[in-house]
């Protein structure tokens, strides 16, 4: 097809996922290599993105497809009480590579299923209903998880399952609690004890955060946050759930980004770099004592799909090809010269606020006044923001551009130079904010 085929089809007879039908200008994309895609006349763009933050290692590796090849030759699909040979290698090898005490994992489809099923492990491990998020986190889009989520898409799914009880993040959006990471630990933490002192810790059965925050920000947890945030819930046997959809499977420059803060959470979820989004796979990942007490007590849930053997295949593959060519040690190498470019941006741009990353995970945060008034609002938009997300298209990038940020996520074997020729790209399209700056 070409595009206008293309498109008028999509359009037609397919739903766009958070967008009203006729505000939707989608990008055709007839192929992907590598840290790029093409639209059907040929058109190239970076994937600055890796897509939904998941094409971990790129796109169309032939390991990968050639796995997924064997599988589907080999075993197709068998209900989920089967033992498989894929099912069993694949367990095998994530509890070699995911920290121990977690040692066993329930397959699910997505993001979304895990954390749905880490809620029903946290209530029927404990015995307690209420679970604490946060409002500056994305958890996904089905009923419960809609829930957990603090962002604005959880407004229009109201009212949703109940139980939840929102809490500030180290980090809110237009303050913080201190200048200092101590400060802000320590705050943030006294406030968080005082709020289970409320709600009732023995009613409390887990704390659901994002190890790294992601499309709200990615911000990574002030020094000592997450060892005081263990320390709190052991004290009143609540369970932490580890989030790491989107941070986990290398793009923080670790395979987990909770391993950078010195804590193993009781349950951690993950899925989109999993399989490098080649085939739809989640896992909830739980802990030796969890899984114990589920050894004589009901886990009341499954899946049709759980542990499918050709989503399993490509997990497999894809976890060998992130470890045996190095993309997790790629991450964490060029995190400096990610850092470097934001820090160039910064001080050349009046309009860039504030870059963050951590390995290749990274956001940089627009302002349009030297007071540092955000160039769009909480939740909306702006001329200028609108500006520049068709100054990356037309330049071929491709990324997220949400509120007053934009997404820095490429896939993790992206080299030094193609990692400079992005942001050499966005480089120029800054000059179209810095033309709304007020000063």
């Amino acid at each position: 097809m070409n595009t206008e085929e293309m498109v008028a089809l999509c359009n037609k007879h397919t739903m766009w996922t958070w967008s009203a039908a006729n505000s939707v200008t989608p990008i055709p994309v007839a192929r992907a290599e590598g840290i790029h895609f093409w639209t059907p006349e040929g058109k190239r763009y970076i994937d600055f993105n890796s897509q939904l933050m998941s094409v971990n290692v790129g796109h169309g590796h032939p390991k990968i497809r050639e796995a997924i090849k064997r599988q589907m030759d080999e075993l197709i699909f068998v209900m989920p009480k089967t033992a498989t040979a894929v099912r069993a290698r694949l367990g095998q090898k994530l509890a070699s590579i995911v920290p121990d005490p977690i040692n066993r994992f329930m397959f699910t489809l997505g993001g979304s299923e895990a954390n749905e099923n880490a809620i029903k492990a946290a209530r029927l491990y404990t015995g307690r209903h209420k679970i604490i998020t946060r409002y500056r986190s994305y958890h996904g889009a089905t009923n419960a998880t809609m829930q957990l989520t603090g962002d604005p898409r959880r407004w229009y799914n109201e009212p949703g399952m109940p139980g939840v009880v929102r809490v500030m993040d180290p980090t809110p959006y237009h303050y913080e609690f201190g200048k200092d990471d101590a400060t802000k630990t320590a705050e943030n933490l006294k406030y968080l004890e005082e709020v289970m002192m409320y709600e009732g810790p023995q009613n409390i059965a887990a704390v659901f955060i994002e190890s790294v925050t992601g499309t709200n920000g990615v911000l990574p947890p002030p020094k000592g946050y997450l060892q005081g945030l263990r320390k709190l819930c052991d004290k009143n046997g609540i369970l932490i759930v580890c989030d790491e959809v989107m941070a986990g499977f290398g793009r923080t420059g670790k395979l987990f980004a909770f391993e950078h803060f010195g804590i193993v959470p009781d349950i951690v979820t993950m899925a989109k770099g999993m399989t490098s989004s080649y085939l739809p796979l989640g896992a909830m990942g739980i802990s030796d004592k969890i899984a114990k007490h589920f050894e004589d007590n009901v886990f009341w849930g499954g899946l049709t799909y759980n542990s499918h053997p050709v989503l399993l295949a490509a997990a497999e593959a894809n976890i060998d090809v992130m470890l045996e060519e190095g993309m997790i040690e790629n991450a964490a190498r060029l995190h400096s010269v990610m850092r470097s470019e934001m820090d160039r941006l910064t001080a050349k741009h009046p309009s860039v606020k504030e870059g963050r990353c951590l390995g290749l995970f990274g956001m940089v945060d627009l302002q349009k006044n030297s007071a540092g008034e955000r160039m769009a609002p909480y939740n909306g938009t702006s001329e200028a923001m609108k500006a520049l997300g068709k100054a990356f298209d037309d330049r071929g990038l491709f990324t997220f551009v949400r509120w007053g940020s934009f997404m820095c996520n490429p896939p993790l074997c992206i080299t030094e130079d193609q990692l400079l020729e992005a942001y050499g790209i966005i480089d120029e399209c800054l000059d179209v904010t810095d033309g709304y700056f007020e000063g």
